[in-house]
């Protein structure tokens, strides 16, 4: 049979109490910071990648439709030379 140091086992609870209370103020502290660090890059003109690739993509499309009716000029002005 296991005799308990009520003394012993009032340090342990405090002890275990006082572990929670740290690692539970780590974390709010981790999250504050967190916040913080989200709301200053927020008030700056950053885009998501989202966002980036979408406009990239975007771009891309524009350049090979700009190059297809350059090309479509280009004949068509061939064209109306050979008319004249």
């Amino acid at each position: 049979m296991q005799s308990e140091n009520p003394l012993l086992a009032d340090i342990v609870k405090l002890m275990n109490s006082a572990a929670g209370t740290v690692a539970g103020m780590g974390r709010e502290a981790r999250d504050s910071a967190k916040e913080r660090f989200k709301e200053a890059m927020g008030g700056m003109d950053f885009v998501s990648r989202e966002e980036f690739d979408a406009v990239k993509d975007m771009a891309a499309k524009a350049r090979e439709e700009g190059e297809a009716l350059k090309a479509r000029v280009s004949a068509l002005e061939a064209a109306l030379a050979k008319k004249k």
